[in-house]
């Protein structure tokens, strides 16, 4: 049988088949995969990509435990979530540890499309942060950002803001609140809300803005960025440009840091 990779989510492995590949021929590799890992308890195939605003998926139960229910470590933190429902890249540990290292001792930070809690969980474990506020659209992303909080005893630190990223940052606007630090690990859709970022930054903030494109398309974002900074009458400098991991064959996650000016 041909060789195949699979993600790992905790204990839990998740393939991705060809349209080719037999029922019975999923069944074997997924008991193969169960008896040469003792970590892994549950194995289920990928039906599609994540989709939508929610960021949602579907998979099926092959072999093991039947759960769709994660329990994954990292960067000293634990986190328990549905794979179907709600958005979890293991992928992005690194960028998490990184991001960490960057937030200053006392400072405020919001982060939009929070998912289930591992950005604003990971700074609050890992730097000297006042206080990180996380934003997420998905319902039952807060419930398990509400958990994982709790799980992890960063209480103190983390407020969970749900709801309609624009409809937050408005309210807050209008509440004069602003933030030192603003992290936006976006779903691939077409609005920036750059805009509302802006409209929430203190002068010298700093923003983490993520995005997606094809390698060679990665200054046309930062121009794209730029541009939106200067239709919005506020001044920016650009303090790196990364290539944050690939998600498909040359098409990246690239991470734009910038600082707001003025």
């Amino acid at each position: 049988m041909k060789q195949r990779s699979f993600s790992l989510f905790g204990n839990l492995a998740v393939v991705n088949f060809s349209d080719k590949t037999t029922k019975k021929d999923k069944l074997k590799f997924a008991n193969e995969v169960l008896s040469k890992n003792n970590n892994i308890k549950t194995v289920l195939e990928k039906l599609g990509k994540f989709s939508g605003r929610l960021r949602k998926q579907k998979t099926k139960f092959l072999a093991g435990e039947n759960t769709k229910e994660v329990l994954y470590k990292e960067n000293g933190c634990i986190f328990r979530f549905n794979i179907d429902e709600t958005y979890f890249s293991p992928r992005l540990s690194n960028e998490r540890k990184e991001i960490a290292q960057k937030i200053k001792k006392n400072e405020e930070v919001f982060v939009s499309f929070a998912g289930v809690g591992p950005f604003p969980i990971v700074i609050a474990k890992n730097s000297g942060a006042k206080k990180i506020y996380s934003n997420e659209l998905n319902r039952t992303a807060n419930k398990y950002a509400k958990e994982n909080v709790l799980r992890n005893k960063v209480q103190d630190k983390v407020d969970i803001l749900p709801g309609d990223f624009k409809k937050v940052a408005k309210n807050l606007k209008e509440k004069k609140k602003k933030f030192d630090v603003i992290v936006m690990p976006r779903p691939q859709l077409k609005d920036t809300f750059l805009p509302e970022a802006f409209s929430i930054s203190k002068k010298g903030a700093r923003i983490y803005y993520y995005d997606f494109c094809r390698v060679e398309e990665a200054k046309d974002k930062v121009k794209m960025v730029e541009e939106t900074a200067r239709r919005l009458k506020r001044k920016i400098k650009i303090i790196k440009i990364k290539n944050a991991g690939e998600i498909a064959p040359y098409k990246i996650r690239v991470r734009i840091d910038f600082e707001v000016k003025s």
